[in-house]
């Protein structure tokens, strides 16, 4: 993103963090990390119990405020892995 944006969206997906770990049952981890090489990208970091979990998360009022706040300016590309924590 344009570094113009860069502490809007760490306040926006940090809130997003807590609100999510705070209110949504099943919601393990929840990491903002900055790229070391460029301070304008990031990657969320995020775990939760199982699907369903995951699913009322991305059906949740906190991720769609998240989307709705960053939506004008987020640049991509964006991914999302899933898997299952074996630790």
């Amino acid at each position: 993103m344009l570094a113009e944006h860069r502490e809007h969206f760490k306040r926006a997906a940090l809130q997003d963090g807590r609100d999510s770990s705070a209110n949504e049952p099943g919601t393990l981890r929840f990491e903002l990390i900055e790229d070391k090489d460029n301070p304008n990208r990031f990657y969320l970091n995020e775990a939760y119990e199982d699907e369903a979990a995951f699913d009322l998360h991305c059906q949740g009022p906190y991720f769609k405020a998240f989307f709705d706040e960053i939506s004008a300016y987020a640049q991509g590309p964006t991914w999302l892995i899933k898997g299952t924590v074996t630790s």
